[in-house]
């Protein structure tokens, strides 16, 4: 039984292949495919759909999670699929190299955050798939192809695992840095009315808002020129674990029991989250630990829209029993085929439900919003699109399906999800 990080996805794969090495992921393809079985990866299991489920063939990387050259003068670093982002990152810092920006996630495997487009904040900072210099790929026909230009490598960059098992990557890394991250309240109707203001007066500029509360809290990280200066142990277990997720954890527990409780309980963890600088290494700085369970959905919207968008689904989630908050976040366009910020300066707002909760009601509702700006789903995360809906939202999407029908024509990476989000593995007519 495979299960994701969220507990609510889950299968049961007829067999399970844990290959350590590229020669034993072709082995495993060409079994997978002489049973007729469908292939799909797990990475750490932080999709909140539908996009790993098989009874076919799972294959895992985790031993595959090596960093294999690192170049210091050119910022090119070659690893293996199944690497952590965590694990990444403590390895570029030894080489005195960094990623641009990041999540606020780091346990996820690198080529399923590839993928999927994670992304962090930053509006003039593209997702992590646009650091992707080139990638080697394991197809249905157990080739292995090192994907480096063209359409192949725009369409190979965001392909939800469709085109075949992501093995290595070349990423873009850069010198490594020192982020100041600031955590300040402010009064939300501000942040609202001069959201340009911030958002383009810092390298990465992000916010939280709980319904029923008034209060943004807002994240701003900027480059310091000055060393790190790393929190202590029992300085970041407290900040990181009793307070922003045990404490808060208690809130939503109590939330769930006593749902009329919900709209004081938002305002009072509005008030106890505390402001706070701090200055450290980047991915430090970026990555926050995520111990309360939930489940998410996430859209790209334009970035003109933010403000209005951001005001229309605070009014929706007042409507629904939800003690998680909106975040907000900025993204640069890039050119990857199916990056939901394919092109256009992006705002992505997520939504969350905490475990247990009723989810459906209020995602589908925030996503009617998301509708009405031609919003693009997270392709991680939960959503309700279909091909239909979401093909013409996408310029290059059939550039994209005949990438797709040439690399796996039969569809051998495909599954449920992936039939009703992309349609069939087929050159489009």
């Amino acid at each position: 039984m495979w299960t994701n990080w969220a507990g609510d996805q889950r299968c049961e794969p007829a067999v399970v292949e844990r290959p350590g090495a590229v020669g034993e992921v072709v082995g495993a393809v060409e079994r997978a495919v002489a049973a007729g079985h469908n292939v799909r990866v797990a990475g750490s299991g932080h999709s909140f759909n539908g996009a790993v489920l098989t009874d076919g063939t799972l294959v895992t990387l985790e031993r595959m999670g090596a960093l294999l050259d690192a170049d210091p003068a050119t910022g090119l670093v070659r690893v293996q699929g199944g690497m952590t982002i965590r694990a990444l990152n403590e390895a570029l810092a030894g080489h005195g190299l960094a990623l641009a920006n990041l999540g606020d996630v780091d346990v996820q495997a690198i080529a399923g955050a590839v993928s999927t487009a994670t992304h962090g904040t930053g509006v003039t900072l593209r997702n992590l798939s646009a650091q992707v210099r080139a990638l080697q790929v394991v197809t249905a026909a157990g080739e292995v192809l090192e994907i480096d230009g063209g359409d192949d490598l725009l369409a190979a960059r965001v392909a939800l695992g469709t085109l075949g098992i992501v093995t290595e990557l070349t990423l873009q890394a850069v010198p490594a840095f020192t982020l100041r991250g600031v955590d300040a309240h402010a009064p939300l109707a501000e942040v609202l009315d001069r959201l340009d203001e911030r958002v383009d007066g810092h390298r990465h500029f992000e916010f939280f808002v709980f319904p029923h509360a008034d209060t943004a809290l807002t994240r701003s990280n900027d480059i310091a020129s000055e060393p790190p200066r790393p929190r202590s142990p029992r300085r970041a277990y407290v900040d990181d674990v009793l307070l922003a997720n045990r404490a808060f954890q208690l809130a939503c527990a109590i939330g769930r029991a006593v749902p009329s409780a919900i709209p004081a309980l938002n305002r009072l963890v509005t008030r106890l989250a505390g402001s706070s600088t701090r200055v450290d290494r980047s991915d430090r700085i970026f990555a926050t630990p995520r111990l309360v369970r939930f489940t998410e959905m996430e859209y790209a919207l334009p970035r003109a829209v933010a403000a209005d968008a951001v005001r229309a689904i605070k009014a929706t989630a007042e409507r629904h029993a939800i003690n998680f908050p909106i975040e907000v976040r900025f993204v640069a366009p890039d050119d990857a085929l199916l990056s939901p910020a394919h092109e256009r300066e992006a705002v992505y707002v997520a939504v969350h439900a905490y475990t247990g909760m009723a989810w459906e009601p209020y995602f589908r509702a925030v996503e009617a919003i998301a509708d009405e700006h031609g919003g693009r789903p997270h392709w991680g995360k939960r959503h309700f699109q279909t091909a239909a809906t979401l093909a013409p939202r996408y310029p290059g999407w059939d550039r994209f399906a005949a990438v797709r029908a040439r690399l796996d024509p039969e569809g051998a990476f495909a599954n449920a999800y992936s039939d009703r989000v992309l349609g069939p593995a087929r050159v489009p007519g």
